[in-house]
C-alpha cells in the first residue's frame, strides 16, 4: 500500500508540474490582436516602368532649373576674403603662451574690383577650431545666461566655473564655461583710401547680427541693478574685460553670435554690417588679440553681399544640377531598356 500511495503521489506531482509548465507556456503567448499577431494592413508598392520612369523625369526636370537658379544667385554674391593670420608678425606676439594680455595692431590693404551693392556683411573666420567638440558644446550654464545668477553654476562649466582673485578669494565666473571663455575678441575698423595719405572710416554696425530667438529668449540680463548683480562675480580667465564692461552684457550680440557654436572646424561668424561699398582701395585696421597658434589655426576677414538664398554657397546649386542630370540619364537608360525588353516580348524573340 505504501508503494501504491507513493506512486500515486509521484504521478500527481508530475501532473501538477505539467500543468504549471503548460500555464507558463500559455502566459508567454502573445495576445490575439492584429498588432501582436502581425496582422496589420500593409502596403507594398509594385514598381513598374510606368510608375518609376515619370518620377525620374519629373525630378530631373524640377531639379535642373532649380539648381541653375541657385547657382546663378550664388554667383551674384560678391565676396572678398582677407587672411590675416600672419599680419605684420602679430602671430608671434600673440602666441597663446602669455596670460592673454598681449595685444598687437596691424593694417591690411585690399582692393574691391566691383561695387558691393546693398548690405555688406563683415564676417570673421577661423580654421581648425573645433566648436563642435562634445565637452565644449556642453560647457555653459543656460540658466546663468538667462539672467538667473547664483553662487553654484552647472558642473558642465568646469574648470571655467571658478577663479581665485588677487586677494586669494574664490569667485564664481560669469559667464562660465569654455565657450564664453574662448570668446573671439579681435577688433576691426574699415577705411576707404582717398589717396596715399587720406582715408575715410566706413561705419560698421553690430546690431541685428544674432538670431532674434537668441536675443529675445535665450539671453537675458539679471533683473534689478546690473552692477550689483554682476559685482560678486569674476570674469572668465581669458577675458580682458569683465561682463560689466561689455556693452549690453549678456545681451551683447557679438557675444550671442559666438555662443551659438559652429558645426564644422572651419567656420565664419557675422560680426558687423555696413552699407554698400564702392569699388576702390581699402584698409582694415585689426586689433590682433585672439591667439590661433595653440591650435594651428588661421584667421580671416570676409566681406560679402547677399542674395535671396543668403550668402555665397555654390554647393547647393551644383548638388541640385548633379542630381537632376543623374535622374534624367537614369530615366533615359531605363526607358531604353524597358522598350528593348518590351519589343522582344512582343516579337517573341
Amino acid at each position: 500500500m505504501a508503494g501504491f500511495w507513493s506512486s500515486r503521489k509521484s504521478s500527481s506531482n508530475g501532473d501538477e508540474s505539467n500543468q504549471s509548465s503548460s500555464q507558463s507556456k500559455e502566459s508567454r503567448k502573445p495576445g490575439n490582436s492584429d498588432f501582436k499577431q502581425q496582422r496589420l494592413k500593409a502596403w507594398q508598392p509594385i514598381l513598374t516602368a510606368s510608375s518609376v520612369l515619370p518620377m525620374f523625369f519629373c525630378i530631373g526636370i524640377i531639379f535642373l532649373p532649380l539648381g541653375i537658379a541657385l547657382l546663378v544667385a550664388s554667383n551674384e554674391v560678391l565676396e572678398k576674403i582677407i587672411d590675416y593670420t600672419n599680419c605684420n608678425g602679430c602671430q608671434k606676439i600673440i602666441n597663446g603662451k602669455q596670460k592673454f594680455n598681449q595685444s598687437c595692431n596691424c593694417t591690411v590693404q585690399f582692393t574691391l574690383d566691383k561695387k558691393f551693392d546693398g548690405k555688406v556683411y563683415l564676417y570673421y573666420g577661423l580654421s581648425n577650431f573645433y566648436q563642435n567638440h562634445r565637452r565644449y558644446v556642453r560647457s555653459l550654464d543656460p540658466s546663468q545666461l538667462h539672467g538667473n545668477l547664483k553662487s553654484a553654476v552647472s558642473s558642465n562649466c568646469q574648470p571655467f566655473d571658478k577663479v581665485i582673485d588677487n586677494q586669494k578669494v574664490q569667485k564664481t565666473v560669469a559667464p562660465c564655461g569654455a565657450i564664453a571663455n574662448s570668446l573671439f575678441n579681435d577688433t576691426f575698423k574699415l577705411y576707404r583710401k582717398i589717396n596715399s595719405t587720406a582715408r575715410i572710416e566706413i561705419t560698421l554696425s553690430g546690431k541685428n547680427i544674432a538670431w532674434k530667438s537668441d536675443v529675445n529668449d535665450k539671453f537675458k540680463n539679471p533683473s534689478g541693478n546690473i552692477t550689483a548683480a554682476f559685482g560678486p562675480y569674476a570674469k572668465p580667465p581669458f577675458w580682458r574685460k569683465s561682463i560689466l564692461q561689455m556693452k549690453d552684457h549678456f545681451k551683447n550680440e557679438a557675444f550671442i553670435v559666438w555662443m551659438r557654436v559652429a558645426a564644422f572646424p572651419t567656420f565664419r561668424k557675422l560680426h558687423k554690417i555696413s552699407d554698400s561699398l564702392a569699388a576702390g582701395s581699402y584698409e582694415i585696421d585689426i586689433g590682433y588679440n585672439y591667439p590661433v597658434s595653440p591650435f594651428k589655426g588661421q584667421k580671416r576677414v570676409i566681406l560679402s553681399t547677399s542674395s535671396w538664398i543668403g550668402g555665397k554657397n555654390p554647393f547647393l546649386g551644383v548638388a541640385y544640377i548633379v542630381v537632376g542630370c543623374i535622374c534624367i540619364v537614369c530615366g533615359i537608360i531605363f526607358l531604353f531598356v524597358h522598350m528593348k525588353v518590351r519589343t522582344r516580348s512582343l516579337t517573341g524573340i
